[in-house]
């Protein structure tokens, strides 16, 4: 993945089955937050984090999206469980964890990644993770959010 790139284009279905698609997301910057799978420490704590500090990411105008291999319906169970304000996309194919290459070590996961995209579709940032169990800090999400609302 090279910053200033087109992102990969996908199209995944959200917790409630309704297929979500990057490109039709041009206009806005996008974040997408891949981690490995729902209802696990780590990746709880990150998305409660993400909710819990809501207030700073709503006001970016970002895209928030969380992608996992889980089925949709663990997403739906997930989601409102946790009552996440953004979109779990599920990705149980692999098919947008091959194209931004956040493949895991572990079967069926993908590796904790964060990529930023700007309101162009292009690349902005691009932070895997290769030891699943550090999670980035919102400030460094935010951070990136708004390196790519700058983008021109």
């Amino acid at each position: 993945m090279e910053i200033g790139s087109k992102a990969p284009d996908f199209c995944l279905p959200d917790a409630a089955g309704k297929d979500w698609k990057l490109s039709d997301q041009t206009g806005k910057v996008v974040v997408l937050l891949f981690y490995p799978g729902d209802n696990t420490p780590v990746c709880t704590k990150q998305l409660c984090s993400v909710r819990d500090n809501w207030d700073d990411f709503a006001e970016t105008g970002a895209e928030i999206v969380g992608i996992s291999m889980d089925s949709v319906e663990s997403h739906h169970d997930f989601a409102k469980k946790f009552n996440f304000p953004f979109t779990l996309l599920s990705d149980e194919n692999g098919d947008a964890v091959k194209k931004y290459g956040v493949d895991s070590w572990i079967p069926g996961r993908s590796a904790r990644a964060v990529s930023v995209i700007d309101k162009k579709g292009n690349l902005v940032s691009h932070d895997v993770q290769s030891l699943s169990v550090f999670r980035p800090s919102n400030e460094e999400v935010l951070k990136a959010i708004a390196s790519a609302s700058n983008e021109i």
